[in-house]
């Protein structure tokens, strides 16, 4: 084998593994910034459901002290109810 036969099998492999390395790399970035995005949207679902639940347990909270509570406040209390303004589910 003469060098030019060596120099000439290093470019034959070398290249086309360089360009795969190249391409693998820029596939397995994008891929974790997909993840990324996804990660931030799950997440900001996660704290809507959050919200919009606390919303519930703290109406399910007055309603439980309306029902226990016989005393003259309960009128009162269920005209607060629906004076306050309520949270859509989507938000």
């Amino acid at each position: 084998m003469e060098p030019g036969d060596v120099f000439g099998l290093l470019i034959a492999f070398l290249l086309p593994t360089i360009l795969l390395l190249y391409l693998a790399r820029r596939w397995f970035n994008l891929r974790e910034k997909r993840l990324e995005v996804e990660a931030r949207v799950v997440a900001e679902k996660t704290a809507q459901y959050a919200a919009s639940n606390m919303e519930l347990e703290h109406r399910v909270r007055i309603l439980e002290q309306i029902v226990t509570d016989r005393g003259l406040e309960t009128a009162s209390q269920i005209e607060a109810l629906r004076a306050r303004p309520r949270l859509s589910v989507g938000e």
